[in-house]
């Protein structure tokens, strides 16, 4: 058996295989599959007054794995941990290293962009001490938001209903939906015209675009505007006035962030966040390729950084000049600069070599993976590349004191739109041709048409799940790693949902960013919460006490809590009076909602006390094959359909699939329908019904 130098211990065990691939002999790697010591999800677990002092606990499916750790390590001459190059991986290390009983100054902590063979060699070489100020950004980050869940949560439950749920971040993003609705709600749409002349010049049609009145930006307001125009003009010369030209250049994207990515799959692919999500993690951490077996094919995918190293440049700016040639090239390298609030920890996400094209892993790849790694790579390779160059032409006509105008350009050089083309939403512009026949100033030109067209004022568009990303970054809200499932919580807890691709609050969800309003405008807002990411931000890179920054909000927080609790508003749907009468005292029965779910309670509560699960409509599905009574379609506590007899509980029988009231003639099993299929229940029994 061979011996085991070191011990390498990382999250995932899906980059086991693609990270082995770059590790000498004697190396095993040992996942922890994620957290293995977290705060309970049963309690609290923050002493407030012992300083905000979090109890962490072993997580518990994971006591076998650790007790697995802990041999192995002991067994090793070294334990190096590669959790992943983030803060919450930091503190996965962190706890890893504390179960292990390791000095804080021991350096076991290694870590790598990216699963390469340079990367991990590179990190092999220089293993350091854990980064405390990393892990306390992490601790201070998940006291704040389980102070926020756990104790803002059950005021809602209170006052609004219950299984409601709050969050730091979390009621923030769905504000911005709520408010975004609010103003479509109470947009008064305006009236106004856009007019088009067609002017013709030899054989060719130029489409203009009405621009201004005696020298001055002219929309006309309504029909009467219009047809005075239409009077004046009809008729009469249109003269080219001016032309301008100019040559312009359109620089290629910066590569992917998480939230770049996110919004260009959604909009281009079609792919949705969970799928983004889920598939960018598969290419990180490694995938089945043909002839490589499982190798990893992009960077980290959760960064907010356009930042790349200089050998990936060097490497890209080759594969260029190799496959289109040098005019390509930048005049010197592009180099793009992070947001200032930007943690950037990491590179931006690009492929880890440009020697694996798309279409080399096109056939082993599935759909998704595929798509978002093309898209990556093309992303990537475009933002090396020079720039796109236009020729453009601006021509002014006047006709009666009305200036009309159209735009012409042409592409001169493609440069990095040969590869990349930037996801445009609005419709083509008023007045933007493409290539414009050869004109002169003073020249007069034949109109053949005037087409005006009825316009209205339109409200700001809702969110989709991209813009949303897209609006939580620029307003730094929440971190590349939570966009994801901060939008993903408010469609399952059913704050938001649907209408195509748009999200919509529900009824519930304004209900709970209006009480949010009331009582917790203070620190449910976009500006605090931007505010609180910076002190996170403050507590990683310049090592400020994280108790501090968690006590400073938590005072203030407290306050309102205290207010909101004590207050008598309370938002809860009033109780539905029905029909049903108490068969205790003859009251009628009420629904009202617990935590259950709505149940019947009566009406002269407190003096009866009597409560009653509702009756559903029960579904009529077959016959019970053992009495021939009705059988009935029920759902478990699991909401699994299951069906069972109407006789019970005299007859007790049950079946997951629906009945036909008959037994088999070979083992009188029940014979059962499955799709168009009937035969016997019995495994063992091949009897079936033509």
């Amino acid at each position: 058996m061979e011996e085991i130098l070191k011990l390498v211990v990382i999250e995932s065990p899906f980059k086991r295989e693609a990270l082995k691939k770059y590790l000498g002999n004697g190396y095993e790697v040992f996942a922890t599959k994620g957290h293995i010591r977290d705060l309970p999800t049963k309690s609290f677990a923050i002493d407030i007054k012992n300083n905000f002092q979090p109890k962490y606990e072993i997580v518990p499916d994971k006591k076998g794995l650790i007790d697995d750790l802990k041999k192995k390590a002991s067994e090793a001459d070294e334990v190096l941990i590669a959790t992943d190059p983030d803060r919450e991986g930091e503190a996965i290390s962190w706890h890893v290293a504390n179960i292990l009983g390791f000095d804080t100054d021991k350096k076991c902590r290694i870590e790598f962009n990216e699963i390469s063979k340079k990367a991990v060699t590179n990190a092999l070489e220089k293993p350091r001490a854990i980064d405390l100020n990393l892990v306390d950004a992490q601790q201070a980050r998940r006291v704040l938001d389980r102070i926020v869940g756990y104790k803002l949560s059950p005021v809602l439950c209170k006052k609004i209903a219950p299984k409601l749920s709050a969050g730091r971040v979390q009621s923030v993003a769905l504000k911005l939906v709520v408010d975004r609705e609010r103003e479509i709600e109470s947009f008064v749409p305006e009236e106004y015209w856009t007019v088009s002349a067609i002017l013709q010049k030899n054989q060719n049609l130029i489409k203009t675009s009405l621009a201004s009145y005696n020298g001055k930006k002219f929309v006309p307001k309504n029909k009467e505007e219009v047809d005075t125009l239409i009077e004046n003009v009809k008729g009469k010369d249109f003269v080219v006035e001016n032309i301008k030209k100019s040559k312009t250049k359109s620089h290629a994207p910066a590569p992917f962030t998480t939230s770049t990515m996110q919004q260009d799959a959604l909009n281009k692919l079609g792919m949705s966040l969970a799928r983004t999500t889920s598939s960018a993690q598969q290419l990180y951490e490694g995938v089945e390729v043909k002839g490589e077996g499982k190798i990893a094919l992009i960077t980290y995918i959760r960064t907010d950084s356009v930042r790349v190293s200089q050998d990936a440049q060097n490497a890209c700016l080759k594969f260029i000049e190799n496959k289109f040639g040098k005019e390509f090239l930048p005049s010197k390298p592009n180099v793009y600069h992070t947001k200032e609030n930007a943690q950037d920890a990491h590179e931006a996400i690009r492929p880890i070599t440009m020697d694996i094209t798309p279409d080399m892993v096109k056939e082993t790849l599935s759909s998704d993976n595929y798509k978002l790694y093309k898209l990556i790579y093309e992303r990537f390779l475009a933002s090396q590349m020079a720039d796109a160059e236009y020729s453009n032409v601006a021509v002014n006509f006047v006709c009666q004191g009305y200036g009309f105008k159209v735009n012409g350009k042409t592409m001169e050089f493609p440069g990095f739109t040969s590869v990349y083309k930037e996801f445009v939403e609005e419709d083509k512009k008023e007045g933007f041709e493409g290539k414009l026949p050869k004109l002169e100033e003073g020249e007069i030109l034949l109109c053949k048409e005037i087409k005006p067209e009825q316009k209205f004022t339109k409200p700001p568009a809702r969110y989709t799940e991209a813009t949303l990303v897209k609006a939580m970054e620029e307003k730094g809200i929440g971190r590349p790693a939570t966009y994801a499932a901060t939008i993903t919580i408010l469609s399952t807890r059913k704050y938001t949902q649907k209408e195509g691709k748009f999200l919509v609050p529900t009824e519930l969800g304004k209900k709970i960013t209006t009480y949010l309003e009331k009582f917790f405008s203070g620190v449910i807002n976009v500006k605090f919460t931007a505010h609180m990411e910076q002190r996170l931000d403050d507590i990683a890179s310049k090592g400020e006490d994280w108790h501090s920054v968690v006590s400073s909000f938590y005072n203030g927080f407290a306050a309102l809590l205290e207010k909101a609790d004590s207050s008598a508003l309370t938002m809860k749907e009033p109780p539905q009076e029905t029909d049903i009468i108490c068969e205790k005292c003859g009251h009628k029965m009420l629904i009202r909602e617990g935590k259950f779910g709505k149940f019947l309670a009566c009406s002269n509560f407190p003096k009866c006390r009597n409560t009653k699960p509702i009756e559903q409509e029960v579904k009529k599905v077959g016959i019970c094959p053992e009495c021939g009574k009705e059988l009935l379609e029920r759902k478990s506590k699991k909401g699994k359909i299951f069906y069972s007899c109407s006789g019970y509980p005299d007859c007790k029988f049950m079946s997951w699939d629906i009945t036909t009231g008959k037994k088999c003639p070979k083992c009188n099993s029940p014979i059962i329908v499955k799709g168009k299929i009937t035969k016997c229940s019995n495994r063992d029994c091949d009897y079936k019904e033509v």
